[in-house]
């Protein structure tokens, strides 16, 4: 089918990319917002696939990729008012793909139930009181979301950081790139009690750096801090991106499998039901702790409180199939605690040769939606791809968008 790819500027600064079928039929009705919380999506895959199968599709970047959490979710709110007002669109739906699945979930869930939801005393900070009139969509879909923006932060932190101030002190007992500890560059294999120790000590700092941050607020609000609205926060060790300090990204017996059996879109074209494991191979084998560009988390006070921090228990970590310790309801920055508050149908998709693919999980068993779909996509990348890690050839990326298109079809759920 042939689209018309046309360029939009909401607002001042929000950049956007329509993609429209030239055709019409009764998919056409249909608009799908796609936005990251952090990446640049206008030629995202998804948005030319998703209109050829006779969707409109709205692909829509923020406008500061270093804003806070709150300030995306209000610019998503643009990108939903603009396909609302589309005389020709009556069905909006979210597609969520890695870390825009907390910014999709964050926005849903206030949509539905209005600012107060994330203004609650178990909320580390409460949400900024903007006006509380965000439009609701029809459907939401998370599409290999992954734990959260806070959790993969969490899960990068580095705790054999000693020194606050640097990323160049080390303790060797918890550095998980010391050979001594396990770590190989083909495949680590850590003991039981260093993953242990590992992940006390990672949910130790955690909790020391949340209390820093709240300290420094207060001190901010006070009127002596370094600056009067918020000041620099810097932490060795700690930026989400590829794989940073993940245990699970050497050691690919954790984080390895579902707890259970779900359905699987074969790369033949097949469908089974079954435990789903990852087909992932160990990545990654430097540390990137010592650069201050590759491995230090680079924000503020408030931006730390506000989209990366989220609180654990005295038990946090995680082991083949479950992560346990989070407290998902003390933040609005990850799915697991924002998908309570959504009750429109809800697909949810992973990605077998993805290193997020279990949060898919995690997500489907505390959503309560009525109308609630999970599958996996075997030998699937994270950006929907074959894994070249896989020794099985498909087209998974035809085989993904066929089911989304499938899924918003079935049963009369949006035609």
């Amino acid at each position: 089918m042939e689209i018309r790819q046309t360029f939009i500027r909401l607002g001042q600064n929000i950049n956007s990319v329509l993609h429209e079928p030239q055709v019409f039929s009764e998919k056409s009705g249909i608009a799908i917002i796609i936005m990251h919380s952090d990446a640049d999506y206008l030629v995202f895959p998804m948005g030319r696939e998703m209109a050829e199968r006779g969707y409109k599709v709205l692909c829509t970047n923020v406008s500061d990729k270093t804003a806070s959490l709150d300030q995306k979710i209000y610019e998503l709110k643009t990108a939903v008012l603009r396909m609302r007002d589309d005389p020709g669109v009556s069905t909006v739906i979210l597609m969520g793909h890695s870390g825009g699945g907390t910014l999709m979930s964050a926005y849903q869930c206030i949509a539905e139930n209005g600012i107060k939801i994330f203004q609650g005393p178990e909320k580390l900070i409460p949400f900024p009181d903007f006006e509380d009139d965000f439009p609701p969509a029809d459907g939401i879909m998370l599409l290999d979301s992954n734990f959260g923006i806070a959790a993969m932060s969490l899960f990068s932190l580095d705790p054999a950081v000693i020194d606050e101030e640097s990323g160049l002190h080390i303790n060797q007992e918890l550095n998980l790139w010391n050979p001594a500890n396990g770590f190989n560059p083909e495949g680590s294999f850590y003991s039981g009690e260093f993953i242990r120790k590992f992940q006390k000590a990672q949910g130790a700092r955690n909790k020391r750096l949340i209390k820093k941050a709240l300290e420094r607020l207060e001190v901010i609000k006070s009127g002596k801090g370094k600056f009067t609205d918020d000041e620099p926060f810097i932490v060795p060790g700690a930026e989400q991106g590829f794989l940073n300090n993940k245990l699970y990204a050497q050691d690919t017996r954790l984080m390895s499998h579902t707890k259970k059996a779900w359905p699987l879109l074969k790369v033949d074209g097949g469908v089974s039901t079954e435990i789903i494991r990852s087909v992932r191979k160990p990545e990654n084998n430097e540390s990137l702790t010592g650069s201050y560009h590759r491995g230090a988390l680079i924000t503020t006070v408030l931006n730390y409180l506000n989209s990366y921090a989220v609180r654990t228990t005295e038990d946090y970590g995680y082991n083949e199939d479950s992560v346990y310790g989070i407290d998902w309801s003390s933040a609005w920055n990850c799915p697991p605690g924002n998908i309570r508050g959504v009750t429109v149908p809800l697909l949810i998709m992973g990605m077998t040769g993805s290193w997020e693919y279990l949060a898919s999980e995690t997500i489907y068993e505390i959503a309560e939606s009525g109308d609630k779909t999970l599958v996996f996509v075997e030998g699937a990348s994270h950006l929907f791809t074959p894994s070249m890690r896989y020794e099985k050839s498909g087209d998974t990326q035809k085989i993904t968008f066929d089911y989304v298109d499938t899924w918003i079809s079935q049963n009369g759920r949006f035609i």
